[in-house]
Order: structure tokens, then C-alpha cells, then sequence
């Protein structure tokens, strides 16, 4: 596999609770709960960081695979949940980014400056 896709990833999170017989426990209340400990988990390796010491996280290899494991972690929960209500995570954000900018319009006389995926 080259290229991931959210498709694909909440295919093989199914096919491995189904291979294991997990279904039953993942219900929505469950997988909420299990979203809300693992970002709890990722919250807790910044707890008592200054803001210095957190923007630099990664520098040590150590730190860096803690928060790359509690994101994978974090975003496996939220694919599971999705994937069980039968939510597109990439159009409810899109959706509620078109919300935000209708909501918080930039003030007038800000700068406006784009940033792509190409950055």
C-alpha cells in the first residue's frame, strides 16, 4: 500500500476487531470512551511542558514515538467511530471549517495569508 486513504485505514480497523470478534464492544458510547482515554494519553506526554518544551516534542526520539503512537491511537478510535455511524470524518471537516469561516470572519485589515498542501 503507497497511499493511504481513510477508506482503506477504517477497512482494516474493521477487519481486525472483526478477525478478533471485537464488534460487540464497539459501539459508539465504547469507542467515545476509548477516544477520550487516548487523548487523554497524548495529553498527558505535554502536561508539564512549557511551551518551549512542548514545541520541541519531537526532538527527542524517545517523546516522538510516544505522540506519534497516542495519535495513531487517537486517530484509530475516531476512524472506528465514524466507520460504526457511518460518518465521512473528511466531510464533517470540511463542513465544519466552511462553519468556522462564516462564523469567525477574518477582521478587516488582517492579512490573509494561504497556506497549501504543497508547503
Amino acid at each position: 500500500m503507497t497511499e493511504l486513504d481513510v477508506a482503506q485505514l477504517q477497512r482494516r480497523l474493521t477487519d481486525f476487531a472483526e478477525a478478533r470478534a471485537w464488534e460487540p464492544y464497539h459501539t459508539p458510547k465504547n469507542l467515545s470512551a476509548a477516544l477520550s482515554v487516548e487523548a487523554s494519553e497524548l495529553l498527558e506526554i505535554f502536561q508539564w511542558l512549557t511551551p518551549e518544551q512542548s514545541a520541541a516534542v519531537m526532538d527527542d526520539a524517545g517523546t516522538a514515538f510516544r505522540v506519534t503512537d497516542e495519535v495513531a491511537d487517537v486517530l484509530a478510535y475516531l476512524l472506528q467511530f465514524c466507520a460504526v455511524l457511518g460518518i465521512d470524518p473528511l466531510a464533517a471537516l470540511a463542513a465544519k471549517i466552511d462553519r468556522n469561516e462564516a462564523r469567525f470572519p477574518v477582521p478587516e485589515g488582517a492579512e490573509v495569508t494561504e497556506r497549501h498542501s504543497s508547503e
